[in-house]
């Protein structure tokens, strides 16, 4: 195996000024070598922070949606939605389109998530913000994808009773993810 030119010199540059800056530079470089390996080896095993905004349940999560709705506040429903750290941080270390063979950068990936739940959120309150709900079932009509710390329920189905008994079954948010035995909105993409 060959040594790079950069190698070559600092061993020159070592050799030449003698045991003192040698050993300075020696050091520096380990130090260096040492923190790029365990930054990059760690971050699998690195304790991650709670999400926020969490419930303990599917249906406590459904619940929180329909209050806010209700209420008609914006702000409200976007908390109970992923955030960019959220996702940088728990979400996409774990997805496949995180390899860096796929050459996917995490912005790109977030901007794009976010763009679209923003969308949905918006048509979500222009149709249904003021109205009330009772909450009958929350089920999940697509598949759930297991990854290492969380897991996503696609395709949330919220049951309902209107205000004229009437019930309703609705996709209000897309997926829900699950960490830690705590329920969040994935986001408000609905296909």
């Amino acid at each position: 195996m060959g040594t790079s030119p950069a190698t070559v010199k600092l061993r020159r540059q070592t050799a030449c000024r003698g045991s003192r800056h040698g050993t300075q530079a020696t050091a520096g470089l380990s130090i260096l070598l040492f923190l790029l390996a365990w930054s990059g080896g760690c971050r699998e095993h690195r304790p991650l922070e709670p999400l926020t905004n969490t419930y303990p349940s599917n249906h406590a999560l459904a619940q929180a949606v329909l209050d806010a709705l209700s209420a008609a506040d914006y702000d409200r429903l976007a908390t109970l939605a992923l955030n960019g750290q959220e996702f940088r941080d728990v979400v996409w270390p774990e997805l496949p389109s995180s390899n860096p063979d796929r050459g996917l950068p995490v912005s790109y990936a977030w901007n794009d998530l976010n763009q679209k739940s923003t969308n949905g959120l918006r048509r979500l309150l222009a149709r249904w913000g003021g109205h009330t709900f009772e909450l009958l079932d929350v089920t999940f009509d697509g598949e759930t994808t297991e990854y290492e710390s969380f897991r996503v329920h696609r395709e949330t189905r919220l049951t309902l009773r209107d205000t004229d008994g009437e019930e309703l079954d609705v996709h209000f948010f897309g997926s829900t993810l699950v960490h830690n035995g705590n329920y969040k909105v994935f986001s408000y993409v609905v296909d």
